[in-house]
């Protein structure tokens, strides 16, 4: 064995996890590849560009491993990545909310897997291609951000554990993208150098969610089409195509004509309804968010200072949080935020460090 160690290492066959690949090699360590099939794809529509799941992206994965003499595996995990991830993307689109599968299958599918599987290979560590750091600090683990502030990505890595989290490395942490292209292409692999980003729902390359839900649920539109949208005060505007169809903040496709422009504000899946308003009716000083996981610390006080993040690219807002009960925490905002989503993610920063994350509800208490 490497005198620094064994690492699992999952290889997607991107750019960054064929980096990573090379820069654990070159470190010194004892490097094992592990892709992840996650769906089908030979029922994804070929018109789609592939994807970081697909048998192209999986044999660039086993062919950089070949080439720099690293062991690679292909694990399949499709029953569960459908059960874990795309059944809970579709029950929530169901349920009236608008899910993130990332964050789910970061959780439930990489990290679970990839420590099973680190622990039958005898690997001390885990790794993969974000570019965000793990800090420790009075025996606790966290995420920090990295410094590629373009491909921050601490977002979706809210829900990793104290347990996932001491044993994962992730060596993108202090490089920038093309940094990471440059490597890659100078090692001789151009192709996987000159490749783009992976969708953010990979099990959906061709992005029209509308159409995956119809696929998956046959009878949607019958189900739930022509449903009322009112105003805030209860008056029958229109009739909509069908709730799992649109989500907070969504002004176009409404098909209703008031003389300004309407948001959704919002969907109610027991009436099978959708409110719209003002944009200023998009506006919540606080929301409640479930299923908490914190990292940096085991409990949050209230004289510390958040930014909460409510969606990827969200600057954040400078909040209070205060814990409640069933592994909740109510975050109130320093000046009203807007568009909160339920199902979302709502994930809380101090500085740079990552304190924790929970799913945006619509509960009132």
């Amino acid at each position: 064995m490497s005198k620094k160690g064994k690492v699992l290492l999952a290889m997607s066959g991107g750019v960054d996890s064929s980096a990573v690949a090379l820069i654990l090699k070159d470190s010194g360590y004892e490097v094992i590849g592990f892709t992840i099939k996650t769906w089908d794809y030979q029922s994804v529509n070929k018109k789609s560009e592939s994807s970081c799941c697909d048998i192209e992206a999986i044999n660039d994965a086993r062919l950089l491993a070949t080439r720099i003499g690293i062991s690679h595996y292909v694990i399949d995990l499709t029953d569960l990545f459908k059960k874990e991830v795309i059944d809970n993307f579709i029950f929530s689109y169901l349920d009236g909310r608008t899910p993130n599968p990332c964050v789910v299958c970061n959780k439930k599918i990489k990290w679970e897997g990839l420590i099973q599987k680190a622990n039958d290979l005898d690997c001390e560590y885990i790794a993969t291609g974000h570019y965000s750091k793990i800090s420790l600090l009075n025996d606790r683990y966290f995420v920090s951000k990295g410094l590629d502030e373009n491909k921050e990505q601490s977002y979706v890595l809210w829900s990793l554990t104290q347990e996932h989290l001491k044993r994962t490395m992730f060596p993108l942490a202090d490089y920038k993208k093309d940094d990471i292209k440059t490597i890659i292409a100078e090692a001789g692999f151009e192709k996987i150098s000159k490749k783009r980003e992976s969708y953010d729902v990979c099990f959906i390359p061709d992005d029209n969610y509308h159409n995956f839900l119809m696929e998956n649920v046959p009878d949607l539109k019958e189900r739930y089409a022509n449903g009322n949208i009112v105003d805030k005060t209860g008056k029958v505007l229109g009739q909509h195509k069908g709730f799992p169809f649109y989500t907070i903040g969504q002004r176009k496709g409404l098909e209703i004509a008031l003389g300004k422009p309407v948001y959704i504000s919002n969907i109610d899946s027991v009436k099978n309804e959708i409110t719209i308003g003002d944009k200023e009716d998009l506006l919540q000083d606080w929301v409640i968010v479930e299923n908490v996981n914190l990292q940096k610390y085991e409990k949050v006080s209230n004289d510390i200072k958040s930014v909460v993040k409510i969606r990827y690219k969200d600057k954040g807002c400078l909040a209070e949080l205060t814990e409640l009960d069933n592994n909740r925490i109510k975050i109130n905002f320093s000046t009203p935020v807007s568009a909160l989503t339920s199902g979302q993610s709502a994930v809380f920063y101090e500085g740079n460090d990552l304190l924790g994350g929970g799913i945006i509800t619509n509960q009132q208490n």
